[in-house]
């Protein structure tokens, strides 16, 4: 949901120099579909993911990106783990970082519980919990391109 939430909103925003990606830290759900509960909720809000095909997070992917998004405390631990470098490491933040109901939090406070372990009204807690820091997360993006463009 993330994945697709994130692109809509940078999309919204008029920013078109963003990929946005998603990828698992584990080899668990390598080439499954989302889970059909977050696909009906995506569906519900216009939004079409029958296409997304879980994949595993590779550390090589640090050298080619910006900015690694966790959703939960062991996954930031775990992406930053991989990070073959200081630099690498600091690109990891959790999507609720730029929550500014949790943004003074530690990371391990601003997770979002995986929503695949319970029910629907999970799907809507997370996804509640991922538009929520969406503003906070394109003005970064904004901010961050325009320092990159030099503008």
């Amino acid at each position: 949901m993330a994945e697709y939430l994130i692109r809509q909103a940078v999309e919204e925003a008029g920013i078109t120099d963003v990929e946005v990606d998603s990828a698992g830290t584990s080899d668990w759900e390598i080439g499954n579909p989302a889970d059909p509960r977050a696909i009906e909720l995506l569906v519900a809000n216009g939004i079409d993911a029958s296409s997304h095909t879980a994949r595993q997070f590779d550390g090589g992917t640090f050298a080619t990106v910006d900015l690694v998004l966790a959703l939960d405390a062991d996954h930031y631990a775990e992406l930053r783990k991989l990070a073959p470098t200081p630099e690498d490491k600091e690109k990891v933040r959790m999507l609720r970082s730029f929550d500014p109901q949790v943004a003074d939090l530690a990371p391990a406070e601003q997770g979002i519980y995986d929503p695949w372990f319970g029910d629907s009204g999970d799907f809507d807690a997370a996804w509640e919990m991922i538009r929520a820091a969406l503003p906070g997360l394109v003005r970064h993006v904004r901010q961050a391109s325009a320092e990159t463009s030099g503008a």
